[in-house]
C-alpha cells in the first residue's frame, strides 16, 4: 500500500511543480490574450484534439459561466464543414501541447482570411501554431506524471489551470459580480443563494404578528400562537422596539410563574433585536440566524418600521443552506 501512496504523491508533486512553473512563465502574451477575449464581440471558440479537446470543453464552459459567450469546436469536424460557425466577430483559443496538431494547423488559413484573433495555448513557443498566434500562452511542463512520460497528465493539468487563470482575469476585467454569476446558474443552489432576497420569503400583512408595548402577555402569546412564526414584533410609533419569541415565553414562565401573564409585552420583549432589510439576500438572513441561534428575524426599513418577518424554515425550504 505504501508504494501506491508513494506513487500518488509523486504524481501530485509533479503536477504541483508544473503549476508552480507556470507562474514564472507568465508574460505579456497572457495579458494580450485577456485583452482579446475581453474585447471579443462574438464568442470565444475553444478548440483542441484529444485530451486538449476535453480541457477545452471545460474552459469553454467556464468562460460561459462568467458571462463570456463561448463554445467548443472539434477541429476534425471543423475542417469538414463546421468551420462556418466561426465568424469575424469571434476569437479562437486553440489548445495543443505540441503546437503542431494537424487538425488545428489546418484551421489557421481560414482564421487569418477572416481576421479572427487566434490565441494559442501550447508547450512549444516555437511551434507552427505559436508562430501564427496573435498571442501564445506557454504551458510547457518539465515532465508528464505518467511512468512513460507520454500520457497527458501534468500538461493537461497545466492547460486546465491556465484556462481558469484566463477566466478569473476576465471576471476582474469585466467587473463580473457574484450576482451576475447567479444569473447564469438560476437552477442551482448557488443561484438560489445569490438571487433570493428576504423580501421574496418574508411574511407580511395579515401574517405579520404585531403587538404594542402595553399589550398584555396573554394577548402577546395569542399573537405568537396564531401566526405560527414563533415570534411577535413589539411596535410603537411605527417602529419595531423589540420582539417576543417562544424562547422568551419559556424563560419568562420559568422565572415568574403565573405572574408572567400579568406583565405587559414591553416588559418582556427583547429590546433592539437583530433585524434585516427586505433587500438583503435570504442567505444573509440565514447567516444572522445561525450566528445568534434564533429562528426568525423582523424585517424593517431604514426607519425601523416593520415590513415583515422571515423564518428560518422559509429559507431552508428554498434549498438555501
Amino acid at each position: 500500500m505504501s508504494s501506491i501512496l508513494d506513487e500518488a504523491k509523486r504524481v501530485l508533486n509533479i503536477e504541483a511543480g508544473a503549476l508552480a512553473a507556470l507562474v514564472a512563465a507568465l508574460d505579456a502574451s497572457f495579458e494580450r490574450a485577456v485583452d482579446v477575449f475581453e474585447a471579443c464581440k462574438g464568442r470565444v471558440i475553444v478548440t483542441g484534439m484529444g485530451k486538449s479537446g476535453l480541457i477545452g470543453k471545460k474552459i469553454a464552459a467556464t468562460f460561459s459561466s462568467v458571462g463570456v459567450p463561448s463554445g467548443f469546436l472539434h477541429p476534425a469536424e471543423a475542417i469538414h464543414g463546421d468551420l462556418g460557425m466561426v465568424t469575424s466577430t469571434d476569437a479562437v483559443l486553440a489548445i495543443s501541447n505540441s503546437g503542431e496538431t494537424d487538425e488545428l494547423v489546418s484551421l489557421v488559413p481560414h482564421l487569418k482570411r477572416f481576421n479572427v484573433p487566434l490565441i494559442v495555448m501550447s508547450g512549444n513557443p516555437g511551434s507552427t501554431l505559436a508562430r501564427c498566434a496573435d498571442a501564445h500562452i506557454n504551458v510547457a511542463v518539465k515532465e508528464e506524471a505518467c511512468p512513460f512520460g507520454v500520457v497527458p497528465t501534468a500538461s493537461s493539468t497545466a492547460a486546465l489551470a491556465m484556462g481558469d487563470a484566463l477566466a478569473v482575469c476576465l471576471i476582474k476585467k469585466r467587473g463580473f459580480k457574484a450576482e451576475d454569476f447567479a444569473f447564469f446558474h438560476p437552477g442551482g443552489s448557488l443561484g438560489k443563494k445569490l438571487l433570493i432576497t428576504v423580501g421574496d420569503l418574508m411574511h407580511t400583512g395579515d401574517d405579520l404578528p404585531v403587538v404594542a408595548p402595553a399589550t398584555s402577555m396573554i394577548k402577546a402569546v395569542m399573537a405568537i400562537s396564531s401566526k405560527r412564526l414563533g415570534i411577535t414584533l413589539v411596535v410603537e410609533d411605527g417602529k419595531v422596539k423589540g420582539v417576543i419569541t417562544d424562547g422568551d415565553l419559556r424563560r419568562g414562565l420559568e422565572r415568574h410563574g403565573k405572574d408572567f401573564f400579568e406583565k405587559a409585552a414591553g416588559e418582556v420583549m427583547t429590546k433592539s433585536p437583530k433585524s434585516v432589510s427586505a433587500r438583503e439576500l435570504a442567505a444573509k438572513a440565514l447567516a444572522i440566524m445561525e450566528k445568534h441561534s434564533i429562528t426568525a428575524l423582523p424585517v424593517v426599513d431604514a426607519r425601523g418600521a416593520p415590513q415583515g418577518v422571515i423564518h428560518i424554515h422559509d429559507i431552508l425550504k428554498k434549498g438555501i443552506a
